[in-house]
């Protein structure tokens, strides 16, 4: 009690003062939560009582309080004055999300950073938040029927090292005009920036016409572009009463010229046709013309390790350069909160089938359907062969089973070490107690985080079956996994030091002197052994 009335005393006195809360705005169960300290940031924000909407914005003040990584920040500016602030300023927000929105009690946002009050000016501002790159469009994700709290962050970290661009995302906890809401994900949207999709604007002739654009596979709600192409089932057959929708994301539909919006119709038109083709296989005038096939592939590798129930079909973002950088279609990753085994529906807990070959089971329950796109790539043994190879790609890098099971750890300490999962479950108590779309119901966090832990395990040992991959016993230095320890080890292990790219690499193996990361102190110690016969710990 007595922190409680610090808290309010603090936020009446400061700039952040304490507001009546309007019952419009889902508060918490429990409302008297109170953060002591954390290790996340924690961010505060004022609408000053208004109801929050799901269309309309609101003007709203955000201030984020990081002190930075390994130091604690504390709820009680009081007591600690001085503590970093990351970012203080005018934002207007909102609701975002669809059945995040409409099945979760705890509730995302989406806010845009403003120069001005958003009653005076919608001047956007773009500012960099907690180390991400400036931009102006910022999501709060809302962790809530996901009770790990982590499988967003989880597949956005399994896709980054291997696509052009994957959103980042930091946990933070989150209070709302003085009342605690709980752990939330600060993230970056699949959006147009510098720091993301760094797109041109698209001008109206020429090169200039052909990029960047933003697109999405998504409801029919409000449908920019309907497909001519109907979704199939797995043995080939049009589902001719059901339709593929597409939005556009960037520009936004109503700014975009009718140059605009024909050339990007225009030219999803000619891949589907293209697709939709007797020689679509084609290696010089098919399919392999108009989309780049790695990111497709690496899209969908994501899509089905997650078993993510809402792939390809709802959220499907992808985009396209000008013509001068790139002129094939590329996809990246999102929302997969329904993602590893979350999912009742659809078959999302299954371990042992493909998403992409999902269209029977959507068409039964008259769900949103997948592109005919993926199912013609199935059929393609270039495409079905390259897919092997990169799968043991991934197998031997971040998807390894240590190192993705690290992934998570590392993920479920940062929510757990100073207590922010314990304030997330008081203010929103749900355990041991049946949430949409849950398949698994979960006694508490240990509890959900073991079995997400089991499902991923099962899931990669049926994708290494299907895929044709077969762990080997690693061989310390053997970085190149060829079955002997050489200097072309040596000589993979620099270029991956110099370029980062984790491209027929083992990861594990090249991390010779066994302290846990790779560093240029592996290639020291690779090369005494190579020299010497024996390792620098022996």
């Amino acid at each position: 009690m007595k922190s409680r009335l610090i808290l309010l005393l603090v936020l009446l006195m400061g700039t952040f003062s304490a507001q009546a809360q309007d019952p419009a705005n889902y508060p918490p169960d429990d409302t008297t939560v109170v953060i002591d300290s954390t290790n996340l940031p924690i961010v505060w924000i004022e609408v000053n009582g208004a109801t929050i909407d799901r269309v309309e914005r609101v003007g709203a003040r955000m201030k984020v309080i990081h002190n930075g990584k390994g130091q604690l920040n504390y709820g009680d500016t009081v007591a600690h004055p001085g503590q970093h602030i990351d970012y203080e300023g005018y934002i207007a927000l909102r609701y975002r999300g669809n059945t995040t929105y409409t099945l979760g009690d705890k509730k995302p946002y989406s806010f845009r950073t403003l120069s001005h009050p958003l009653e005076e000016s919608d001047d956007k501002k773009k500012v960099s938040i907690l180390g991400m790159p400036k931009d102006n469009n910022w999501a709060l994700l809302a962790p809530y029927s996901d009770r790990s709290m982590i499988r967003d962050l989880l597949g956005f970290e399994i896709a980054r090292p291997w696509m052009e661009y994957t959103p980042q995302g930091r946990f933070c906890e989150v209070y709302l005009d003085g009342v605690y809401y709980g752990v939330y994900i600060m993230c970056e949207v699949v959006s147009k920036g510098k720091g993301r999709l760094n797109l041109d604007d698209p001008g109206e002739e020429g090169d200039a016409l052909t990029g960047g654009y933003l697109m999405e596979v998504g409801a029919e709600d409000e449908p920019h572009y309907v497909s001519k192409y109907p979704p199939v089932s797995n043995n080939g057959y049009y589902y001719e009463d059901k339709q593929i929708c597409y939005q556009y994301k960037s520009p936004d539909y109503e700014d975009m010229t009718e140059a605009q919006i024909n050339y990007i119709t225009g030219a999803i038109d000619q891949m589907e046709d293209v697709f939709a083709s007797k020689k679509y296989r084609d290696p010089d005038t098919g399919y392999r013309k108009y989309i780049d096939v790695m990111s497709f592939l690496d899209y969908q590798l994501v899509m089905e390790l997650s078993h993510n129930v809402d792939a390809y079909r709802l959220s499907g973002k992808f985009y396209k350069h000008r013509d001068s950088k790139d002129s094939r279609f590329k996809m990246a990753v999102w929302d997969l909160n329904l993602a590893f085994g979350n999912a009742r529906h659809n078959e999302g807990y299954l371990t042992t089938t493909w998403v992409y070959r999902l269209n029977s089971v959507l068409y039964r329950h008259g769900d949103y359907m997948i592109p005919f796109w993926w199912y013609r790539l199935d059929k393609d043994p270039w495409y079905t062969n390259l897919r092997k190879e990169r799968w043991g790609e991934w197998r031997k890098t971040n998807v390894h089973e240590d190192r993705i099971m690290a992934t998570v750890d590392s993920l479920v300490n940062e929510v757990t070490c100073c207590g922010a999962v314990d304030r997330n479950s008081q203010a929103w108590p749900r355990w041991d107690e049946w949430l949409w779309p849950n398949y698994y119901v979960s006694t508490d966090y240990a509890d959900e985080i073991a079995y997400l832990k089991r499902w991923l395990s099962n899931r990669i040992a049926w994708m290494d079956e299907q895929l044709g991959y077969h762990p080997v016993i690693r061989v310390r230095g053997d970085v190149n996994s060829d079955g002997e320890v050489s200097v072309s080890d040596v000589t993979l292990l620099i270029t991956y030091l110099l370029t980062e790219d984790p491209t027929g690499i083992d990861l594990d193996a090249a991390d010779c002197t066994q302290d846990g990361s790779v560093n240029i102190g592996d290639a020291t110690a690779l090369i005494n052994f190579l020299m010497t016969g024996h390792w620098l710990d022996e």
